[in-house]
């Protein structure tokens, strides 16, 4: 069974703009994800990552290469939960005032006044984020983790709910900087897209280059806020518990692996798979919420050997897959 293909479960709540009728919470999720489906093709997957990190007070990080649709996915998901949205296109020029704001003279009072840079919003779209240089990408750590901005001595808050979707070129790309340890260790998923199918493309060159109609807003800022304090209530048994924390601490003895996930990946861990079973309409965990998302859970957070990846005939990303999946083996499920 796929935990994120449910069959029953979940608490009433009601589309806003669709019919005015409570439907399941995974039935609504499911609904969502067809919409945006709809636009973007093939995104259904990823929306469900997307609602992970933002029930879970987290961030995701899009990787793959241009054309492959991740700036409209973020602009249709935020228009679907009916959140502001903002969009900063990184450039190598580019100074850490321009993505938090700055203090300017007004001329009429004579005093210096916080104007709010373009991260003041409830998503805000880091797009090609690795193309700026690690000054400006620092900018974000603290919004990302403390939901503030701090200038002057002063702290802004941001809206909430506050949710980044980066996106990035793949690092062999030229005229890219590589993010900061600190820096992807921010961000929940790195969930790493890749060409479409051929049914899939085929159904986006014969789709309405424009499509029509109103879209159907799902949740809300205030639904949203809900849903993350129900995410603490899903039950997740001591089992589970030691699975998750057996499953990291095989990373950081996995042959081929340099540096393995810390402490705090367990505690995160933990919470993305009661959202994910909550979405999934259920209100308790189970093996596969865990298997479900290991590999976007992890991807961005080991480092191999410098041995592993040059003796291997294997992309960097198969390598990577191929070490995950090992250790998913390694550890013993609970029943």
């Amino acid at each position: 069974m796929c935990p994120g293909r449910p069959g029953r479960g979940g608490d009433a709540v009601t589309a806003k703009g669709a019919e005015d009728i409570p439907v399941p919470l995974n039935e609504k999720v499911q609904r969502l994800e067809s919409d945006i489906g709809s636009r973007v093709i093939g995104s259904e997957r990823i929306v469900r990552f997307m609602l992970i990190s933002i029930l879970t007070e987290n961030h995701i990080l899009l990787e793959g290469v241009p054309g492959l649709a991740k700036t409209k996915l973020a602009n249709e998901f935020s228009k679907h939960l009916g959140l502001g949205f903002k969009r900063i296109q990184f450039t190598p020029d580019m100074l850490p005032t321009d993505v938090m704001g700055n203090y300017v003279l007004n001329l009429e009072t004579r005093r210096l006044e916080f104007r709010q840079g373009p991260v003041f919003t409830n998503v805000l779209l880091a797009d090609e984020i690795n193309r700026t240089p690690p000054k400006v990408q620092s900018a974000l750590l603290e919004s990302m983790e403390e939901g503030q901005v701090s200038s002057g001595g002063e702290r802004h808050p941001l809206p909430e709910p506050f949710f980044v979707i980066a996106t990035q070129n793949p690092i062999e790309q030229e005229g890219t900087f590589p993010l900061a340890e600190a820096l992807l260790d921010r961000f929940l998923f790195r969930y790493r897209m890749t060409y479409p199918s051929r049914n899939d493309e085929l159904k986006a060159v014969r789709a309405p280059s424009e499509k029509g109609g109103a879209r159907t807003t799902y949740f809300g800022s205030e639904e949203i806020l809900s849903l993350r304090k129900s995410v603490d209530s899903v039950n997740a048994g001591a089992s589970i518990s030691e699975y998750i924390v057996d499953l990291i601490r095989g990373t950081r003895s996995a042959k081929g692996v340099f540096l393995g996930a810390s402490p705090r990946t367990s505690v995160k861990y933990l919470r993305a798979v009661k959202a994910n079973a909550l979405l999934s309409g259920r209100n308790y965990v189970i093996p596969d919420d865990v298997k479900f998302i290991a590999g976007e859970m992890l991807n961005h957070r080991l480092i191999l050997e410098p041995e592993v990846r040059l003796e291997s005939t294997m992309d960097p990303q198969a390598v990577m897959s191929h070490i995950i999946g090992n250790i998913i083996e390694s550890v013993s499920v609970p029943r």
